[in-house]
């Protein structure tokens, strides 16, 4: 057996590994991608210490590109979510229309509450919301609730600063504000046929309506703890729009400006995620948190709120970036780059294929996309033409296909909706894999006019 495929297959079996160690024997999945890693490094003849050096080095690398971003929006989040300011968003978007704009509405107002979110925060802060309009509109809870879940997920798949496309903006190098504006030409239209249009296809099939004044809600409050001043809903929109509109001014700037310059220079600044989600964390601290009467305690609790749950996925990040460094210190990164070049399949419909594989059999999202990202970064040098943003959204709409039992997002639809698992299946299930689908072809038509 020659050399190169000893360590392609060593490589194989290294992912093959880490599904085992995360769905068979339920390890947690940072400790499944280091044990991974390590074995594959050790397995292909590099001395311990080397390969803990290197595992360490790619860690330290991807939280350098993607933690800052992460923990930053997360920290957005948290304001927004405790200044009662997403709570505003959603309250005008709903207001008092008519039954057949439900739909419509609050997966608008899910998809802009949901840009600086993690989707488990945003879902559960937006349920009580959820039951009081259908309970006032006397509709099918899920007639409010797949249309929320679908404009929340179009932004947790799609857009920075979520982890998942986060991560694929440093692994393939690629600017994210060109990421976020490829993100929205398709999500838009996408949160559109997934959210009004889909729930008014399938309802038919939504089956037995849960009890309204039951569910897991009563213990989840939307109202922020000691607001003295109701936050603005000018103020609040700029502050979910003031990240992706300054990086998508710096992407227009810098492409139109002389580099050296102190315009250029301007347009760079604004072009950066930290940046971009720095001034709009210190806008929120003062235009929702300060303006509402909230002291500097208080508002210290909303970010340490905002950050908890970001921990775990820190360090999940972090281990992909690991385990993407053993590819490149084995050298497998450059057999399968070197092999690609002969490869018939498109790097963006592999890069889709690799995640949706991983996804389907890890269940995270994030974790499928650290470790395809790791897989399929080499394609990118055998393929200069491929957009980095592309194969971004290519790579992170992969890691949304099929979301079932072994999904936590999954279960918390199931259960905060009061829903049976056949249920589940043909709603939150269905709507998923159709956003996959639809973001999958929405790549490969941009790629026809974008290119690297």
């Amino acid at each position: 057996m020659s050399t190169d495929l000893q360590h392609l297959l060593l490589g194989a079996a290294a992912v093959v590994v880490l599904v085992l160690l995360i769905t068979k024997t339920k390890l947690h999945p940072f400790l499944a991608l280091a044990l991974s890693a390590l074995g594959l490094g050790i397995a292909s003849g590099i001395a311990p210490v080397r390969a803990v050096e290197a595992f360490q080095d790619g860690f330290g690398d991807t939280l350098g590109g993607s933690g800052p971003t992460i923990g930053l929006g997360t920290l957005l989040g948290g304001i927004l979510l405790g200044s009662g300011g997403a709570d505003r968003i959603a309250t005008v978007f709903i207001g008092s229309r008519p039954v057949k704009w439900i739909p419509a509405s609050i997966t608008a107002a899910a998809l802009l509450i949901g840009m600086p979110h993690l989707f488990d925060v945003s879902f559960v802060m937006l349920v009580p919301l959820v039951y009081t309009v259908a309970k006032r509109s006397n509709t099918h809870l899920l007639w409010v609730g797949l249309p929320m879940a679908a404009g929340l997920y179009v932004s947790h798949g799609l857009l920075p600063p979520h982890p998942s496309p986060t991560l694929a903006v440093s692994a393939y190098g690629a600017n994210t504000g060109l990421t976020i504006l490829w993100g929205l030409v398709i999500g838009i239209p996408m949160a559109v046929l997934t959210g009004p249009v889909l729930t008014k296809i399938i309802s038919r099939w939504f089956g037995p309506a849960p009890d309204l004044d039951r569910g897991p809600v009563q213990s989840v409050s939307t109202e922020p703890e000691h607001r003295r001043k109701p936050a603005s809903f000018t103020l609040a929109l700029i502050t979910v729009l003031l990240p992706p509109g300054l990086m998508l001014i710096g992407t227009l700037g810098t492409a139109n400006t002389a580099e050296g310059t102190l315009p250029h220079q301007f347009f760079d600044a604004c072009n950066s995620s930290v940046l971009s989600l720095l001034a709009a964390v210190v806008f929120a601290f003062f235009a929702l948190g300060v303006r509402s009467g909230f002291g500097l305690g208080q508002l210290q609790k909303m970010a340490s709120k905002g950050l908890a749950p970001v921990g775990a996925i820190i360090l999940i990040l972090g281990a992909g970036g690991g385990f993407k460094a053993m590819l490149t210190e084995t050298g497998i990164d450059q057999l399968i780059s070197d092999y690609a070049v002969d490869w018939a399949i498109p790097p963006l419909l592999l890069g889709w294929l690799v995640a949706a594989l991983l996804r389907i059999c890890l269940g995270s999202a994030t974790v499928a996309t650290a470790a395809a990202t790791a897989i399929v970064a080499p394609l990118l040098s055998a393929s200069p033409g491929t957009s980095p943003e592309l194969m971004v959204l290519a790579t992170a709409s992969g890691a949304v296909m099929l979301s079932h039992v072994n999904d936590s997002g999954f279960w918390l639809f199931k259960e905060y909706f009061q829903l049976s698992v056949a249920q589940t299946f043909r709603t939150w299930t269905l709507m998923l894999s159709i956003q996959s689908l639809l973001s999958l072809g929405g790549v490969l038509l941009l790629s026809t006019v974008v290119h690297g």
